[in-house]
């Protein structure tokens, strides 16, 4: 589809050609979104032809205006404010522009085929000592709505988890069990498995301080009691035992992590993310040691006087960092390495998103660095997607003190004050039991899903579920509300999803011309998300767009229109408006009721 800056970038080059005697690229013409305060659909920026001219910002804008407008028939009219000239385009653009929109199912979506670039995206990347909390959920969210931009924007989108299943935390949880569980599960104690072994997580926490406390009292350093007392040195044994492969401590493994996959994929489902493939630590966690035997024999990669392996990364600005330990054990580091190796070879991708907090903000850049060190020409590819931690009114969360906010209770609590607002406003009576229960899960997940993404994700973010909920403002309910009123409309007027044949206004009113142009701008934003892995650029075009419509519907009346073509028109806009909310929507994760 023709946007405004296509049709406009040429003859501003012939504009800057014909009054200044001066060859520009056409693709050199910057614009930017008109300034509110200033009529106009599109502003130029006249600044780069000011010494071209050889006049002051504001008569170099009043030539190219005059120009534009005597040329091209799609300029209406123009104002100039210092520097920048800003462009009224026609109603007859528009109304092409949204004849043509109107007819496209996928409007603003890219098709994917065979030989669309790949993208792995990678994200939730739980322990399994403990349940998914609030700041799995935004890595969630963020790893899944990322995907769906990336799919929409025409790439190929491989989504992948890697589960951290092995380790000294796993340990902790099965030492916990053992020492205090008396053989109990999730089906003799009705708690969600992976909730049972968080329970025995923050156990071992409260054992092993009291271990410490009373070897302290009995003269030990505190640094020497924490290294010493019975339960480290039980839960290393018990690591030292599954890296041997020990029958019982494997068996035992199996069945904890079992319990903990169960959990883990009915939270998943509430949540509505999914994976293309799920990798496992304890698959991968030997993986790299041949590629970093590979660089230290081609002297890439240093061995220490202890024999470890290191890679020296000062002359970039880094440190050195260390790829196999002295006595021969891998690190993350040389796992990550092995694991995307792997990946490359087996999806060809040509970008791999990690999505992961802040905090390992270096780990990403020594793993990027490190991997085209070694020769590797598609480490260019590797982007960390760094997001900022989420936080409570009351502070930050704590696992192993078992104060985090856990995933699943934050889901029944979005759903109980959906049900909440859904009763008080007393519009859903004649709907069934699960029709209900449906919604209140579906617009309860809009809350909390919108909530988190319309935030950057690089931002660090506070959450307040009550906030959320309002169908009042910037929220995922008032989305989902406009969309339900949309629809309604729709079907009290006989209109699946859009009338054929219909005839656009000869002159258009200022609030249906702010709706085409807002839907006009859905492809390009769809575009911008998926270059700067931002969610929240859909979501505020989503919320812009249903509070524009709502200020449409407010000045234009619909199904009591002048004409029954002024109506069919505004059934049709209506319509898209309706499709394009719905698809934006589901980029974020969020389903769109029918009914509210």
């Amino acid at each position: 589809m023709l946007t405004t800056e296509d049709l406009l970038r040429a003859p501003v080059a012939a504009a800057v050609a014909e009054l200044f005697s001066a060859d520009i690229q056409p693709g050199s013409v910057t614009f930017q979104r008109t300034n509110p305060a200033f009529e106009g659909d599109v502003t130029l920026v006249v600044f780069p032809y000011v010494k071209l001219a050889g006049k002051g910002p504001e008569q170099t804008a009043q030539l190219i205006g005059e120009h534009l407008q005597a040329k091209l028939p799609e300029v209406a009219r123009f104002n100039v404010v210092k520097g920048f000239l800003n462009l009224v385009i026609a109603d007859d653009f528009w109304n092409r522009q949204f004849t043509t929109l109107s007819s496209e199912p996928a409007y603003g979506h890219k098709p994917v085929t065979n030989t669309s670039p790949m993208v792995m995206v990678e994200y939730s990347s739980p322990n399994t000592n403990k349940p998914l909390h609030l700041g799995h959920v935004r890595n969630n969210l963020l790893g899944f709505s990322v995907s769906e931009i990336l799919k929409a924007a025409g790439y190929r989108v491989v989504m992948v988890n890697l589960v951290n299943d092995r380790g000294i935390h796993i340990c902790k949880s099965m030492y916990a069990w053992q020492q205090l569980g008396n053989g109990e599960t999730p089906e003799s104690s009705g708690i969600k498995g992976d909730h049972l072994v968080g329970k025995y997580y923050v156990e071992f926490d409260k054992l092993y301080k009291e271990q410490v406390k009373l070897a302290v009292a009995a003269g030990q350093t505190e640094e020497e009691a924490g290294k010493t007392v019975p339960a480290m040195l039980a839960i290393q044994e018990m690591l030292r035992k599954w890296e041997a492969g020990d029958e019982e401590v494997i068996a035992l493994w199996k069945m904890m992590n079992g319990w903990v996959y169960d959990g883990f994929n009915t939270t998943y489902k509430k949540l509505g993310v999914s994976f293309d493939k799920i990798y496992y630590e304890s698959n991968t966690y030997l993986l790299g040691k041949s590629i970093v035997e590979d660089g230290l024999n081609k002297g890439v990669l240093l061995k220490r006087p202890d024999g470890a392996v290191i890679i020296d990364l000062t002359p970039d600005g880094l440190d050195q960092k260390v790829l196999l330990r002295s006595d021969g054990t891998s690190v993350y580091m040389t796992q990550d390495l092995g694991t995307a190796a792997e990946r490359h070879n087996e999806f060809p991708f040509e970008k791999l998103v990690y999505v992961v907090g802040n905090e390992q903000e270096y780990h990403f850049k020594v793993l990027k660095l490190a991997l085209a060190k070694l020769g590797y020409a598609w480490a260019d590819g590797l982007y960390h997607l760094s997001y900022g931690m989420v936080e409570l009114p009351h502070g930050k969360m704590k696992s192993r003190e078992g104060t985090v906010v856990d995933a699943d209770d934050l889901i029944q609590l979005m759903e109980d004050d959906a049900q909440k607002l859904a009763e008080d406003r007393g519009l859903i009576a004649d709907m069934s039991s699960e029709a209900k229960a449906t919604l209140y899960h579906q617009v309860g997940m809009a809350a909390l899903k919108y909530f988190i993404l319309k935030v950057d994700p690089r931002k660090k973010m506070l959450f307040n579920p009550e906030e959320s909920i309002d169908l009042q403002g910037n929220t995922g309910p008032f989305i989902q509300y406009t969309y339900a009123r949309i629809r309604s409309m729709l079907r009290k007027a006989g209109v699946a999803d859009s009338l054929p044949g219909f005839t656009t206004p000869a002159q258009l009113h200022e609030k249906e011309k702010a709706l085409i142009k807002h839907l006009h701008q859905y492809p390009a934003i769809v575009q911008e998300a998926a270059a700067t892995y931002n969610p929240a650029v859909v979501a505020q075009y989503t919320y812009d767009l249903a509070k524009t419509y709502n200020q449409f519907y407010d000045a234009c009346p619909v199904m009591k229109a002048e004409s029954d073509t002024l109506k069919h028109f505004r059934l049709n806009l209506s319509a898209c408006v309706a499709r394009t909310v719905k698809e934006s929507l589901r980029l974020l994760g969020i389903e769109a009721p029918e009914q509210m």
